[in-house]
Order: C-alpha cells, then structure tokens, then sequence
C-alpha cells in the first residue's frame, strides 16, 4: 500500500510541479522564485514521510491539536513545518515548539504571545501578516487577517518582537467582497502590500498566496510561496 501512495504522491507531485513551472515560464519568472508548500491538514504522518522523501521540504498545517503530533513523529525529517490556519493564543505554546513559519499573525495579542514562547522555547519564528483582502469592503468572513491598511503597524509590532522574523505577507482569495471569484486580482493587490512592507522591511519578501486551484494565477501575481494540499494529496478519507 506504501508503494501505491508514494507513486500516487510522485505523480500528484510531478503534476503540481509541470503547472508551477509553466506558469512561471508564461510570467516570465525564473522557477525558483516559487516554493511549494504541501498543506498535509487531515492526511497522516505516514504521507508527511512519503512527501519528504520525494523531496518536498516545506509542510503547512492548520490545527494544532492535529499538527503538534505529527510533526512529533516526523522530528527526522528535514521539514519546515508551516502553521497556516487561525491560531488561538492558547495554542501559541505548542506551535512555536514546531513551526518554523507562522502565517496567520492577524493581532498584536497574537505577536505578543509568539514573542514570549519562541523566547521560552530558544527559537527564532518567521511570521507572516495574514491580509483579509475582503476587509476592505466590511465583509471580512471567518478566515482571518488584518485590514490591509493595519498591516504596517503589524508588521512594525513583528519586526520589533524578540525570537519573530517578519517574513512577509500571506492571504486567502476571499469568498466576499470586491475580490470574490476573483484570484488573480486579489494576489495582485497583496503584491502592492508586499511592495509596500519592503520599501520599509526589504527583507519581508516572502508572498504566500494560492492554492490548489488558483496557484497560477498567485504565480502569475509574483508570489514567492504556493499552498497545495489536494492537488498533491488528492481527496482521501478525513482524518478522525
């Protein structure tokens, strides 16, 4: 069955692989400009092993109470795990202790509580400015983020925390708002964020943006980093 899944995994990967690298080919961009991250939420360990030896190197989950098992189990392996979804402040212990990166920093609260466990825990932390692109129109939706025109005082509180690196920016396509449906818009209004954050933080130049269904136009906009789970991992039984 191992066997099955990792040329399941290897094919999904190649494919995901033949779209990045045609889309930055029609941009113009060189193909290492663009990162893939596989987004793992709800599929096992086991996958996490598979992916990694077939070379993927960057993770993202979004729910610590499934994510801080499992990277437990993969502690091996030389993975950069991502914690991409909505975090509570009583969740910021367990994942400063296994995130390289956080990317859905929307609050000052949330900064605050970040600094002080990757202190506790002698780590430094790469954080993203979660946008809610839909925000600006006052229907921002359950997804998280900050108003794009919060997003300098919250990267000056991330610049300024000890153990927190301000790496750039991240968003979700919102469902709502003026940017609803459409993609390639939405990414490139997060472009005109990033180039704003970087006239100030040059070295907050990480853009993560794109999904399955929608990386090529986050690569078309000039995002640095891509977030693909199903494309990879296909539609399986949920975990649990």
């Amino acid at each position: 069955m191992t066997d099955d899944r990792r040329t399941e995994l290897a094919t999904n990967l190649a494919r995901v692989e033949e779209r990045i690298s045609a889309a930055c080919a029609k941009a113009g961009r060189p193909r290492d400009e663009v990162t893939l991250i596989v987004v793992t939420k709800t599929y096992p360990a086991s996958d996490v092993r598979l992916l990694a030896e077939l070379g993927v190197r960057q993770v993202a989950e979004n729910r610590d109470q499934e994510a801080a098992p499992k990277a437990a189990e993969c502690t091996d392996l030389p993975l950069t795990w991502h914690f991409v979804g909505q975090l509570q402040t009583n969740k910021v212990r367990s994942v400063a202790s296994y995130a390289g990166i956080v990317q859905s920093v929307d609050r000052a609260r949330l900064v605050t509580a970040l600094s002080r466990e990757a202190v506790r825990a002698g780590r430094e932390l790469g954080c993203l400015v979660q946008v809610a692109l839909d925000a600006e129109s006052g229907q921002q939706g359950d997804r998280g983020g900050v108003a794009p025109d919060r997003v300098p005082a919250l990267a000056e509180a991330i610049a300024g925390a000890e153990g927190l690196r301000l790496d750039g920016v991240m968003t979700v396509a919102p469902l709502a708002g003026p940017y609803a449906g459409r993609q390639l818009a939405a990414f490139e209004r997060l472009m005109e964020i990033s180039t704003d954050l970087r006239a100030t933080h040059p070295a907050a130049n990480m853009v993560s943006a794109g999904m399955s269904a929608d990386l090529e136009d986050a690569v078309a906009a000039g995002a640095t980093h891509v977030r693909v789970g199903t494309a990879v991992l296909g539609v399986r039984p949920r975990l649990g």
